[in-house]
């Protein structure tokens, strides 16, 4: 089991932002931001992991509810064309990180 588990030191790169000594893998917030991340800015080995740990369905229901402002638009796209999720226009525009935002 995975109870209480910390994710490898080798997804800090993925999970920069984060203490990844003080996350854990099956907190449910924990959960949803390394899926996110690895998913948004993961490497190849990052993603193998991620989906070694977590089953398609823990995925796919982060992609189907993106957070706002957290997604690069390549990624969401690829990862919910590659998965079949579908995500409401309006939640997928709002969770694309725009670097660049109009004021």
């Amino acid at each position: 089991m995975r109870k209480n588990k910390k994710p490898p030191k080798f997804l800090q790169s993925a999970l920069w932002s984060n203490n990844i000594s003080k996350m854990r893998i099956d907190n449910p917030r924990d959960k949803k931001e390394i899926i996110m991340q690895v998913l948004n800015c993961g490497t190849e080995e990052q993603v193998k992991w991620l989906f070694q740990i977590y089953q398609p369905r823990e995925i796919k229901r982060v992609l189907k509810e993106p957070r706002r402002g957290t997604w690069y638009p390549r990624s969401l796209n690829f990862w919910t064309r590659i998965l079949d999720v579908k995500v409401p226009t309006q939640k997928y525009q709002e969770a694309i990180l725009d670097i660049n935002p109009k004021f």
